[in-house]
């Protein structure tokens, strides 16, 4: 491998600001900020969403039966629509 030319790959902590859970990861990233944890100091990124707060991942999804424009057709027209069956 050409020396100099690769990102410097490293272990950083990702702070996911919405669910408060910190993930140790290999990573490219560059930033200057960082964070003492577990008594050592980690390069420190922060991110918005993660496995720890999607709603895919956590299972807190939106129901289409419940919510939205699908529930408000079902509302105005589902019985037109259920007739035709």
């Amino acid at each position: 491998m050409k020396t100099g030319i690769h990102p410097d790959y490293r272990t950083v902590v990702f702070h996911d600001l919405s669910a408060d859970t910190f993930f140790k990861v290999g990573s490219t990233i560059k930033t200057d900020r960082t964070i003492e944890l577990e008594g050592k100091s980690w390069p420190y990124v922060t991110i918005d969403v993660s496995s720890a707060s999607h709603p895919y991942y956590t299972g807190k999804q939106k129901e289409f039966s419940k919510e939205g424009s699908t529930a408000r057709f079902q509302q105005r027209f589902g019985h037109l629509v259920n007739s035709r069956k």
